[in-house]
């Protein structure tokens, strides 16, 4: 699932969500993804929430037609309003984070209104001893501290009937050092939902790793954009060590 993170309608990088660097035209990237065999595309508007303004829905659009696979966005989506806003410019599913975590009753009335399937709740997470779990919830793009214990944060929004969690490592995204395992298993082990492997890829072991931690789905940016790894390579090497895809 290459993740097409946004700024000022360009695709962008960043490395602990900081050092932000161009990665391309959103369009010709989503059209090579999908030429390239990906399962699934997602549009993070990253700066949107901070910013606070809604996901910029002309660059959806425009990405949305040239996508041929199903496509989450996230960013800037809020409330039942804005996610509706996104699914009806081309979305197949919506991310929210900030504001799923500052209004829980927000991913209740998403799931109410799209069905749970359209509704996918991402949790930025940074490593903290004095969590139970060792993980803190940050929001704001990973530019606030909540307080709040990471796998507790899960096991609520699991309860909701979310079905998919997407955790995201600030300390391994674009580090490339492998993504964060123990987070990983950890939600998987206390929740219901299918996690999403996020934050820190950086070469073909690390996808095969996330998914023995428990990881159904495994997102990357750097490796993708910057031509590190290419997805018929990593799709090749996955069944080779003998898992099934789709």
């Amino acid at each position: 699932m290459p993740c097409l993170d946004m700024q000022n309608g360009r695709v962008v990088k960043g490395v602990h969500f900081i050092d932000i660097r161009d990665a391309g035209d959103p369009v010709e990237c989503a059209q090579a993804y999908c030429k390239a065999g990906a399962d699934e595309l997602a549009l993070l508007d990253i700066t949107a929430t901070v910013e606070g303004r809604g996901t910029m829905l002309d660059v959806v659009k425009r990405v949305a037609e040239a996508t041929t696979v199903p496509f989450t966005v996230g960013g800037g989506i809020s409330d039942v309003a804005s996610a509706a806003a996104v699914l009806a410019a081309g979305a197949d599913k919506i991310s929210t984070s900030s504001a799923a975590f500052r209004q829980p009753e927000v991913i209740t009335e998403m799931v109410k209104e799209f069905g749970p399937e359209k509704v996918t709740v991402a949790i930025d997470v940074d490593q903290n001893q004095a969590m139970p779990s060792g993980y803190e919830v940050y929001i704001d793009g990973g530019r606030t501290a909540t307080g709040a214990d990471a796998v507790e944060w899960a096991k609520k929004v699991d309860s909701f009937g979310v079905p998919v969690i997407l955790p995201t490592s600030k300390a391994g995204d674009g580090a490339k050092t492998g993504y964060d395992l123990p987070v990983i298993r950890a939600m998987k082990d206390a929740t219901a939902a299918q996690i999403v492997a996020s934050g820190g890829a950086g070469k073909l072991e690390h996808f095969y790793e996330a998914v023995e931690a428990g990881a159904t789905v495994l997102l990357a940016a750097s490796v993708f954009h910057f031509q590190m790894i290419d997805i018929p390579e990593l799709k090749d090497y996955l069944r080779g060590r003998g898992l099934d895809l789709l």
